[in-house]
């Protein structure tokens, strides 16, 4: 090694390490303002997760009872999405509490919710993973995809998953579940590749057990039975057959709204690399937004870099977190690049970093 190499290795090792402590100051500065925020509150999920499933399924009765061509559909419709949506979120919720923390919650929500709408908390599990500094970003990250160094073209196809996920997870419960457990390969591929809410469908489960609990297995076969119901109400005439295209109009519009705010939560810079907790922090948004993006980004979801950076801060405290750093932390912190606008501004850094490629 010549000595101008070794000089050029030493100043970045010392860039480095100035990095490094810059944040690590961030960090510990950041958790100082925001260290009464991590209590959880049992009271506040329950208040807000009964209300919003009541409200979702009292619209969506309204909206599957009514003609297509009814005003008052409409706009039940959309109230019912935007509720279900909420309620659903709190899947999110569940992930992050500790172990044993609030079971009856998570079994309540489960039965109501979970089980429902077809997404029992037991396939949220790999959420983990996203959060993980040894995996975001990286194939083993089931929630992120390379979209900024991508194309148009990947981007279109993330968006029309929203049309044929609701017919894959019908499939996965109707039909797959019971097939799964005639082999035991079988049901070990099932757990790993066909067991998780991802966006990236390349992405395998290799921490999954071989056999899950006997908890998550009742709630894979209550779920296969909730599937089972629907179409034999429709088969026995219970049920109006026009239902089923309603439904899945309210699970694509679901997922519509979801996905739309994947592609603002993230910057989607990521080559693959491992990267640490504060550059994952920094490849994530915050969005300020108003009321709408509040429907778009329920629970607190417009805060996510807030949320990567702290994930155990409940939902209900991320607003006051995030003001609280506004305030106390200069201008130019690493907290303020998180921070946009709205989700357009968001999502159109993303579109703009995407046709530069």
């Amino acid at each position: 090694m010549n000595h101008s190499m070794g000089k050029i290795l030493t100043a970045e090792r010392k860039d480095a390490s100035a990095t490094a402590k810059e944040h690590r100051r961030f960090y510990q500065t950041a958790r100082s303002i925001c260290g009464d925020l991590f209590t959880v509150r049992s009271a506040v999920y329950w208040v807000d997760f009964v209300f919003s499933v009541s409200i979702a399924y009292v619209l969506a009765s309204v909206f599957l009872a009514l003609p297509m061509t009814s005003i008052l559909a409409w706009g039940a419709f959309f109230g019912a999405a935007v509720f279900l949506y909420r309620a659903s979120m709190f899947i999110h919720e569940i992930v992050h509490l500790s172990a044993g923390e609030m079971m009856f919650f998570r079994r309540f929500w489960n039965f109501f919710a979970g089980v429902p709408m077809m997404v029992p908390s037991f396939t949220y599990e790999s959420h983990l993973h996203h959060h993980s500094s040894r995996h975001y970003g990286t194939d083993n990250d089931g929630e992120y995809l390379p979209l900024a160094s991508g194309t148009i073209g990947g981007v279109f196809v993330f968006l029309t998953q929203v049309f044929f996920q609701p017919l894959l997870v019908v499939f996965r419960y109707a039909i797959w579940t019971p097939i799964s457990f005639c082999h035991s390969g079988l049901r070990k591929w099932t757990l790993q590749h066909a067991t998780s809410l991802v966006i990236n469908f390349e992405y395998e489960n290799h921490k999954r057990p071989e056999k899950q609990s006997a908890e998550d297995t009742f709630w894979e076969l209550f779920t296969t039975f909730r599937v089972y119901v629907m179409f034999g109400l429709v088969f026995l005439g219970t049920m109006p057959i026009e239902r089923l295209p309603k439904i899945y109009l309210l699970a694509v519009f679901v997922l519509v709204l979801n996905h739309v705010r994947t592609l603002a939560a993230h910057r989607y810079t990521s080559d693959g690399s491992t990267i640490s907790h504060l550059e994952q922090f920094l490849d994530s948004t915050n969005i300020t937004g108003n009321w709408l993006t509040e429907l778009m980004c329920p629970l607190g979801l417009r805060y996510h870099a807030l949320h990567h950076l702290f994930p155990k801060i409940p939902y209900y405290n991320l607003g006051v977190a995030h003001r609280r750093l506004i305030r106390e932390l200069p201008q130019d912190s690493l907290y303020h690049e998180t921070v946009y606008p709205n989700l357009k501004s968001a999502i159109s850094e993303l579109l703009q970093s995407v046709r530069k490629q």
